[in-house]
């Protein structure tokens, strides 16, 4: 089901985790095409760089300090989009968060709050969204992974989390295209690995610092699909070739999955140990870098 959206150039655009990666490189993109945006993160003094960063070069930005696992902060962020811009055309839920460490090793309260930020701050954008995008039509673009349907050891609370988070979405779109016949677009982003500030944002349970596996792509490819979302709708999306091949392989030849899932286990490590353990499940990261450091 597609409905009229607008141009990226004519469009309100809110993102989540908004301070770094897909996030940074998706608000960035929308602005220099002449979207408004509005930069939602934990990460005050950053986002105040990135804002006079799109500011200086002739965009309009305006940001909101709130982290996605608090309701309350999302329906602040929300309401100023509305008192400033006057509606919201287009949601984009990318904040998240990993960690690295086998399933028996890491604490409750770990994975508990990585479930906060990427399922629970998943369904709080979302669900504060809608009610705005109903109104005249737009686009909900929640982003997931390969690992919606793929999995990864050393990071199984990750995987999980974003199986939530396709279930969760695919039951949305349900409800408000089918049922609610709603104009909205509801749409799941799974990238594969992205080079991006991932790994050394992660909490981390391994004796070495921790990496993604390549090959991996460019934030802004990831960032180029969810503006085309944006403008076109879709379902599920795809990016990166391997992403295409995981997803798919997972679904038809799950054992197959399971032992490509398994040479991974190996390739998640850097050779080097392991620094700051805590990475930012519990406080902002304030680097405000689109990219990370490679394989």
């Amino acid at each position: 089901m597609s409905h009229d959206l607008k141009p990226i150039e004519e469009q309100v655009i809110v993102v989540t985790g908004a301070s770094s990666g897909i996030g940074l490189a998706t608000v960035l993109g929308a602005a220099k095409r002449g979207a408004k945006v509005v930069l939602v993160a934990r990460s005050a003094d950053t986002l105040g760089d990135v804002q006079r960063r799109i500011r200086d070069s002739g965009g309009d930005a305006i940001i909101a300090i709130a982290d996605v696992a608090d309701r309350g902060a999302l329906e602040d962020a929300a309401r100023m989009a509305i008192e400033r811009f006057g509606r919201i055309d287009t949601w984009v839920n990318d904040a998240g968060v990993s960690v690295y460490g086998r399933l028996d090793e890491v604490s409750n309260e770990d994975s508990r709050r990585l479930f906060e930020t990427n399922f629970w701050g998943t369904v709080n954008g979302a669900l504060t969204a809608l009610p705005y995008l109903k109104r005249q039509g737009g686009a909900l673009i929640n982003v997931g992974s390969e690992v919606s349907d793929a999995v990864i050891p050393y990071q199984g609370m990750y995987s999980a989390s974003k199986h939530a988070v396709k279930g969760f979405t695919d039951a949305l779109r349900i409800e408000v295209e089918l049922l609610d016949k709603a104009p909205v677009e509801v749409v799941l982003i799974q990238p594969t690995a992205v080079d991006t500030p991932y790994p050394e944002h992660a909490a981390n349970y391994m004796a070495e610092a921790p990496k993604l596996p390549t090959p991996m792509i460019e934030p802004e490819d990831v960032a180029e699909a969810i503006l085309k979302a944006a403008e076109e709708g879709g379902r599920d999306i795809t990016v990166g070739a391997m992403a295409k091949i995981d997803t798919t392989v997972s679904k038809l030849m799950p054992s197959v999955g399971d032992r490509m899932a398994k040479m991974q286990a190996d390739r998640q490590q850097r050779d080097e140990p392991a620094g700051d353990r805590r990475g930012t499940l519990y406080r902002p990261g304030e680097g405000g870098e689109v990219h990370g450091r490679g394989g």
